[in-house]
């Protein structure tokens, strides 16, 4: 018999009248049900959240450190618990979601020591003009009410995580609504959460459903929104309250250049490498996988036969094993619109030299070139294991190459040359760029958004800590400065 997981409100466990099955995409197990909250609940986590908001803001630096420090140990403590949890709900390989607990544990750590360092105030003296003499200013961040941190499934215990942790750094209450495909690893944060001293109400984690988000959205009490999702859910998400404060990570179609100065059998063999594990390693399903490889004509036609070689030894199967390296999409209705997406380019001249095969909720992964422009999977975020690669001829094209596309989340070239690298970071419309490495590189610490279509404002621990706060002048007069 398989219990049901009760949410979290307002910091104590609770269940409510229905509840849901998550089921793993693998194999379709019952991996556990899910008690879903009530209107009358959500309006009490809600209502509890914005009582204790003065309250919480409030709250001594080291009690809010001492709470995250003490979540990223207990991370740690569970990882392969936690580990196999991820893995179960959301298909991903084991290895992969070890990975992510790891990050997760990192998150909450970089969260505690921010949260002591944080707001310490920055002092400007005023008397630079005659009328400001005898005056200074003093500026710090106060938060700017209830955040709304809304997750995807993807990353669904580390995503969460980027929601939680600087809101709590921060001193501003949070309700979190995990993935309804994913909800466990986000609950699992609740059980951790709740060992601390953090005041009732300043946290709170509702596995709702999607349709009852316009309700949450709209309440004024909640006037900071963290989504990370897709481009068409984030973007109407926004201007349904363009009042708010939105914070927004979307898609991309992350594009990895290779110019003509990688150009030895090492170089080529380790670019192959990395654009293979990084276009499959999450089935494709992350915002910053490896979707487009733009090759220099000088490495083009010995670096094809490598990705293709590289692409094809990646390892598919059970996500439970610890040699796959590829596991199921999160449902087989998410694998069917990939193989659409690859049909439509393949019918329309693309060539498909590798892959293209689905076994339910599983697509191959897959290489095609010379795909044609106007096709799905040349415009838009696929969101599976697949992969496009195209002959560029030098450096302009290949940076050209990367902003012909609505979105601008990262990108990654690899070259040896300082001076290129220096170009690509003024040249390339993204929020990222990763020099010698794919655009799938992410460092929970640093800033990370996009341009265009990708979103707008920044996660990353303190980046998000910026977006929950604003600032706030104290100006004292009558000082002997």
């Amino acid at each position: 018999m398989t219990s049901t997981h009760a949410f979290w409100l307002a910091g104590r466990q609770a269940t409510g009248e229905d509840t849901f099955d998550v089921t793993s995409p693998w194999d379709g197990r019952l991996v556990g049900k899910v008690s879903v909250p009530t209107e009358a609940q959500v309006e009490e986590a809600v209502a509890a959240a914005y009582a204790v908001r003065e309250d919480f803001a409030a709250t001594p630096a080291h009690v809010r450190a001492a709470a995250l420090d003490h979540v990223s140990r207990r991370l740690a403590e569970r990882t392969e618990e936690i580990a196999q949890l991820i893995s179960a709900e959301n298909g991903k390989p084991i290895k992969w979601a070890r990975g992510e607990v790891g990050r997760a544990v990192s998150v909450f750590r970089f969260a505690a020591e921010e949260a002591r360092r944080f707001n310490g105030g920055e002092a400007q003296r005023l008397d630079t003009d005659a009328g400001g003499q005898g005056r200074l200013g003093l500026t710090r961040r106060f938060p700017k009410g209830v955040v709304l941190g809304i997750a995807p499934f993807n990353f669904p215990l580390n995503l969460c995580a980027h929601k939680v942790a600087p809101a709590i750094a921060a001193g501003a209450p949070i309700i979190l609504k995990p993935a309804p495909a994913t909800p466990l690893s986000g609950l699992i944060l609740g059980d951790l959460l709740a060992e601390t001293e953090l005041p009732a109400g300043s946290w709170s984690i509702l596995p709702v459903s999607n349709d009852r988000m316009p309700a949450l959205v709209q309440d004024e009490r909640l006037p900071v929104i963290s989504f990370t999702g897709s481009e068409k859910v984030g973007y109407a998400i926004m201007d349904s309250v363009p009042r708010k404060h939105c914070t927004l990570e979307l898609g991309g179609n992350g594009a990895a250049v290779v110019l003509g100065d990688f150009a030895s059998d090492e170089d080529l063999d380790r670019a192959a490498a990395r654009i293979a594990t990084f276009s499959n390693y999450q089935g494709g399903q992350s915002c910053i996988s490896v979707q487009r490889v733009i090759a220099d004509a000088a490495v083009y036609d010995r670096l094809l036969p490598r990705i293709v070689a590289a692409v094809e030894a990646q390892v598919t199967g059970d996500p439970s094993d610890a040699r796959t390296d590829v596991g199921p999409l999160v449902s087989e209705d998410a694998a069917k619109r990939v193989e659409s997406w690859v049909d439509e380019a393949v019918a329309a001249g693309a060539k498909l030299l590798t892959g293209g095969e689905r076994d339910g909720a599983s697509y191959a992964p897959t290489v095609l070139t010379e795909v044609p422009a106007d096709t799905t999977i040349a415009c838009e975020e696929v969101f599976g294991p697949v992969l496009t690669v195209r002959k560029v001829d030098g450096e302009a094209e290949a940076f050209a190459a990367v902003n012909d596309s609505k979105y601008g989340l990262q990108a990654g070239v690899f070259t040896h040359d300082l001076q290129a690298a220096f170009r690509a970071h003024r040249a390339l419309e993204v929020g990222g760029v990763v020099i010698g490495d794919v655009p799938s590189y992410r460092a929970d610490q640093m800033p990370y958004g996009g341009a265009k279509l990708s979103g707008v404002g920044r996660e990353g621990v303190r980046s998000a800590m910026d977006d929950y706060t604003y600032e706030r002048v104290l100006v004292l007069t009558g000082l002997a400065l």
